[in-house]
């Protein structure tokens, strides 16, 4: 029981010491002659989200099933004239696979694989080196080969063909056939529940891996909870940023000294500086940010527009737009809603589905619509993988929206590496852009959030 919660523990399952203390309780409670009764004892006390329960079905059977799987001894069945016929027909293959003869033999008498034998396997597969569940079927599959179970299946073949040679009707070869299949299933099925336990015990033997910070996991390697937690945090990301770029403000309000406009106040008292004037340098900035929501970026677009919404107050003016394969205006939205209740609408409203990512088409449509918001005040914010389905890119449109903002933005989840391989068109969208940003995780897109917020 503690090799199978430490097991868990390391699959991700969150397990108490009181929670496990309780596990023990209830097994002494319900005790352990019925299987049932004690597996539901230690799911109630071990699991209490909906998520790991499938986790705990998984790794129940291997620390407390039966490693031995039901098999048939099939000789002792068949009448001494077809025990005979037997015999002479594996003898009659022995030219052919003679190694294979000790895995029929077994498998025709219905004997599992000792202990001794799985150890050579796993040791041969190398599976004493592995160290996580998701390389169980390889190893399985390694070991399999090792014992011979598919050379075992064409001798298998082999032999009832010589057995009908023989004399064998089909009934009785279909029936045959049958249980020396079972028998052949249940060689691999040991195979299997040996390897899923010898992994799932040297998980238990080692500590669980620290979990990184949700800060730092790439985009692209999110779990369902680990977008919750995100969702439920970002309003204290958002705080956070809220406080520094108030704290900037504060210091910035009496500004840097302004020679020229101090010279020029002064000059009513013949040069002599009697009055300091001081250059302001912290402007709220005006935002239009185009976000795609292509499945490839979605997680980044739909933390991008929270942080931004969230950070209104830093903010002179916010308007947002989203594409796959045209764009929409979801401006209204955000004005009418809280800002996570705002982009779950418009990502359900706005769903990933047969239609291919234009980013191209998107700013063209920018362009006849809504080009009057873009002035010497805006800053451009465009999140996006550069990826347009070989339709046209328009960087035309881009160096145009750059030359008339104060200055145009793009942020990419997409490994730089990859940057023009494919259909991407992301090298040619960053000599037009006045900065790139590397956005792989929720700490590269609040640096950059805050870098905005830093300079206006």
């Amino acid at each position: 029981m503690v090799a199978f919660i430490r097991a868990l523990r390391a699959a991700g399952v969150r397990i108490s010491l009181a929670e496990s203390q309780d596990a023990m309780y209830g097994a002494d409670a319900v005790g352990v002659n019925n299987k049932e009764h004690f597996r539901v004892a230690l799911k109630t006390t071990l699991v209490k989200e909906a998520r790991d329960q499938e986790r705990f079905e998984y790794y129940f059977p291997l620390f407390f099933g039966a490693n031995t799987p039901p098999m048939q001894d099939i000789l002792s069945q068949m009448s001494p004239s077809d025990q005979k016929m037997m015999e002479q027909a594996m003898q009659a293959l022995q030219g052919d696979l003679r190694a294979l003869q000790q895995l029929l033999q077994q498998m025709m008498r219905g004997q599992p694989f000792s202990q001794e034998q799985l150890e050579q396997m796993a040791r041969q597969s190398g599976l004493n080196q592995a160290n996580d569940m998701y390389q169980r079927q390889w190893f399985e599959r390694r070991m399999q080969r090792q014992a011979g179970l598919q050379q075992l299946q064409q001798m298998i073949e082999q032999l009832l063909q010589r057995l009908q040679e023989m004399g064998m009707n089909g009934e009785q070869a279909q029936e045959l056939r049958q249980m020396m299949q079972e028998n052949a299933q249940g060689l691999a099925d040991q195979i299997a529940q040996y390897a899923g336990a010898q992994l799932a015990e040297q998980m238990a033997e080692r500590d669980p891996d620290p979990k990184p910070d949700l800060m730092d996991v790439p985009f692209s390697r999110l779990g369902d909870a680990e977008v919750e937690a995100i969702r439920s945090e970002i309003r204290r990301l958002a705080a956070r940023l809220r406080s520094r770029a108030s704290l900037r403000q504060r210091r910035a309000k009496a500004g840097t000294p302004d020679p020229r406009r101090t010279m020029r106040a002064n000059m009513k008292y013949q040069g002599t500086p009697m009055e300091l004037k001081y250059r302001r340098r912290h402007v709220k900035p005006c935002l239009v940010v185009i976000c795609d929501v292509s499945t490839s970026v979605r997680y980044c677009a739909e933390f991008l527009l929270t942080l931004i919404y969230e950070l209104q107050d830093q903010v002179a003016r916010t308007n947002s737009y989203i594409f796959i394969s045209d764009l929409t205006d979801i401006s209204m939205v955000f004005k009418e809603y809280e800002p996570q209740e705002a982009v779950q609408r418009v990502l359900e409203d706005n769903r990933p589905g047969y239609y291919n990512t234009d980013l191209g088409r998107s700013l063209e449509t920018f362009r006849q619509e809504h080009y009057g918001l873009v002035t010497s005040k805006t800053t451009v914010i465009i999140l996006g993988d550069g990826r347009n389905n070989y339709n046209d890119p328009r960087a035309d449109i881009v160096q145009e929206m750059q030359r008339r903002s104060r200055r145009l933005l793009w942020f990419n989840p997409e490994n730089p590496g990859l940057w023009g391989t494919g259909d991407s068109d992301m090298l040619q969208y960053v000599p037009v852009s006045d900065s790139v940003y590397y956005v792989n995780n929720l700490r590269d897109l609040a640096n950059a959030v805050d870098k905005i917020l830093t300079d206006g």
